[in-house]
């Protein structure tokens, strides 16, 4: 039981440390939002989410490394119970306050919702305080292994190239819905032809008894008492609650909506040229002088008739071709770099880059 309890717990932190570290830059987003005004208000962090990102990610998949090869096993489940009681406290604050609505445990290719993500937290410390006392009980706990093992570099070495491929690139592996041959006309005919359903709650508070309910929308609709005149029932303002009915089509595509200065929506009209090159850019001032004359002088891209945008959170930001704007969270989900370029055909994305490696091929 404790070697197979070992090898779960090992498992789940590598696949977890795996997820992320393919995708560094959008787990170091998600801890933009933990840093953000909104939540802990740690702002003079969010400059350095990418390397707490890389720090995290890398403690993760070399501690799962660790226990998995039983490798400095006192320091390995020590540093891991940390690890968890870390965690725990971020997704149950997350959870409970209902201010990041997706931690990143395991990046884009599973989503928890806080609650899940809280649970599943405790469930792997109560695992890893069953290892360390059933190897204390064996006098386990001090017989550690080095960390010479060549599997365990051989890891490190892997996982070093994985998190820094996915900081240089584009993620080895992509778990988001823009992948490479996502037809995104279709995608968005699904999301409207399975639309999530909900239903209103109202709080109703007697102005008699002072008693408070919660009622849904039809409950209140087709009673009287609720709603006639005279009635005691009054809605109280502000204590409205939209409850989920029917889970839809789901999809981050939803979010995908371009806009001119004027706020036109070009989204459909854009998703239907046969070739179009999207340049995002979700921190314009943090482009550099070399991405900025480039983009200044692509009008080779414009052959064949093919159309260029830059797409910010602002205008103006790309003086040499059309600007149009997009809500910043949705640009992140796209772009990993800055600036980075989307390729459509159709509708159809049939290439995502860098500029940089976008402009070597």
């Amino acid at each position: 039981m404790k070697k197979i309890l070992r090898y779960i717990i090992a498992i789940i932190f590598i696949v977890s440390g795996f997820v992320k570290a393919v995708d560094v830059k959008g787990f170091s987003f998600k801890l933009e939002e933990y840093f953000s005004p909104d939540v802990f208000n740690m702002c003079f962090l969010e400059n350095y989410a990418l390397e707490l990102a890389v720090f995290v990610v890398a403690l993760e998949l070399i501690l799962g490394l660790m226990l998995l090869m039983k490798v400095k096993l006192k320091t390995t489940l020590s540093a891991l119970i940390a690890l968890c009681i870390f965690f725990a406290f971020l997704t149950f604050y997350s959870a409970y306050f209902n201010k990041v609505t997706d931690c990143g445990c395991f990046g884009d290719a599973i989503k928890f919702t806080p609650w899940q993500s809280f649970w599943k937290d405790i469930a792997l410390l109560f695992g890893l305080l069953i290892l360390w006392f059933l190897n204390k009980k064996s006098n386990t706990l001090n017989n550690e292994k080095g960390i010479k093992n060549p599997l365990l570099w051989l890891g490190i070495i892997a996982s070093v190239y994985i998190i820094y491929s996915g900081i240089a690139h584009e993620p080895l592996i992509d778990f988001r819905d823009y992948k490479i041959g996502v037809d995104m006309n279709a995608e968005r005919q699904k999301i409207a032809t399975n639309p999530s359903e909900y239903k209103t709650s109202y709080t109703l508070k007697n102005t008699k008894t002072s008693e408070e309910k919660i009622v849904n929308q039809d409950d209140y609709v087709n009673k009287e008492e609720y709603w006639k005149e005279g009635t005691p029932w009054q809605i109280q303002t502000g204590k409205e609650v939209s409850v989920l009915t029917k889970q839809g089509y789901k999809s981050a595509i939803d979010k995908f909506k371009l806009e001119d200065e004027n706020k036109n929506d070009l989204t459909e009209q854009i998703l239907h040229l046969p070739k179009v090159y999207l340049i995002f850019s979700y921190k314009p001032e943090k482009m550099s002088e070399t991405d900025k004359n480039t983009i200044d002088h692509i009008e080779e891209l414009t052959i064949n008739n093919n159309k260029v945008y830059g797409i910010s959170t602002k205008h103006n930001v790309f003086p040499s071709i059309e600007n149009l704007t997009m809500d910043g969270t949705a640009i992140k989900t796209i772009a990993r770099s800055n600036p980075f370029v989307l390729v459509l055909e159709n509708g159809k994305i049939v290439e995502k880059k860098s500029l940089e490696d976008f402009l070597k091929h």
